[in-house]
């Protein structure tokens, strides 16, 4: 009994001081996320492309400062196409911006406000034979009042929305030269042939395959959301492919974001008789997608993964994006199952680690117990 109460005193006194230490180091990265940012993206560019330099220098017996070159031009290769992907959707931000703020832009429904309200009768026609074939009367004025505040809603959102993801990509490209410099020091102190054990080589290889692993899958869900978009005709389709890709990197709530996304543009642009399909097109299609890619191809390519409950991803989302915005929410992940990693190694911090897993503190005794037959 006294053991017990001792454990737990021990544990309570841990817990109270990784508290402190935890809203001390958050205050610390706020404060600091104007250089924190590029270096901690910079240790995560220097995990993924590791191989590229040391495996010249292992098997070919390339001088260091070739295998870093070449490397640091295979960065500055994809870094420029990211950036011409980001500058060439400008065009695009500057027409969702005269839908945001025109309501309806000329360019995509015409030049009076009637054709746009002519899309909305449709949609509105459509609806209400759906619901009377269901049996369902409605009001069709109340029907019609409550799309309207619907599309003004969703295009009065989709300025921010864009703008805030568009921002993130420049900030990204615009700090390009920051990362750069700490990826050259990172790799100017990295050993090709040194054999690594522990925590790093733990966290090396499984970061490494997550980040390696989402970019691909990432890249393909943006190509593909941009050509469905494109073959519906839907405006701003490059944009919102380049929203898909980045928004990928979120967890849970970016494919959820970026497949609701072209609804408003949708709900402007189209007029036809087969608007109503086409509408329902643009948001159903690219999310059958999403999901077929995050809950069927993402999982058997990763395999176990990174071990993290998805309310403990959630957390991260929300803690890291308080911290450092966008990016923050963009490297939550990656950072969280680093911080787990770290702490499944330690005897004292597992259980906090095993949390993170999902796994309760004290499971494993009540499972014994029941198993056993003994009571808990």
């Amino acid at each position: 009994m006294e053991s017990n109460l001792r454990d737990e005193q021990v544990w309570m006194a841990v817990g109270s001081l990784m508290f402190l230490a935890m809203v001390a180091l958050a205050l610390g990265l706020a404060y600091t996320g104007a250089v924190m940012v590029p270096f901690v993206l910079a240790i995560f560019i220097t995990v993924m492309i590791s191989p590229v330099f040391d495996f010249p220098v292992v098997r070919w017996k390339f001088p260091r400062w070739l295998a870093a070159v070449t490397t640091l031009l295979f960065v500055l290769a994809v870094l420029a196409l990211f950036g011409l992907m980001v500058f060439a959707a400008f065009p695009d931000v500057k027409t969702a911006g005269e839908l945001a703020e025109e309501q309806v832009a000329d360019e995509v429904v015409g030049q009076d406000y009637a054709r746009y309200g002519h899309g909305l009768d449709k949609l509105t026609g459509w609806l209400l034979a759906t619901l009377k074939a269901w049996n369902i009367d409605l009001d069709e004025t109340a029907v019609e009042v409550e799309l309207q505040r619907v599309a003004e809603g969703l295009q009065s959102k989709l300025l921010y929305v864009v703008s805030e993801a568009v921002s993130t990509a420049t900030g990204l490209v615009s700090q390009g030269f920051l990362i750069l410099i700490f990826v050259i020091f990172l790799l100017a102190g990295r050993d090709p042939h040194a054999v690594r054990s522990g925590i790093y080589a733990d966290v090396e290889s499984k970061i490494r395959r997550y980040l390696i692993t989402k970019c691909a899958i990432s890249t393909a869900t943006g190509i593909l959301v941009w050509i469905i978009l494109a073959l519906f005709g839907l405006k701003l389709a490059a944009l919102f492919g380049l929203m898909a890709f980045l928004l990928n990197f979120i967890p849970s709530i970016g494919s959820v974001i970026a497949t609701l996304l072209p609804l408003s543009v949708a709900i402007a642009q189209f007029s036809d008789p087969w608007s109503p399909w086409r509408i329902v097109g643009v948001v159903a299609v690219p999310g059958a997608v999403q999901i077929a890619i995050g809950n069927v191809l993402e999982p058997k390519i990763m395999g176990r993964g990174l071990h993290l409950h998805p309310v403990t991803i959630l957390l991260a989302l929300a803690f890291w994006g308080l911290l450092w915005g966008v990016v923050g929410m963009l490297l939550a992940v990656p950072i969280t199952a680093t911080i787990r990693i770290i702490l499944m190694r330690f005897i004292t911090t597992r259980p906090i680690g095993n949390l993170l897993a999902g796994e309760l503190p004290g499971a494993d005794d009540v499972e014994h117990s029941r198993a056993s037959g003994g009571r808990v």
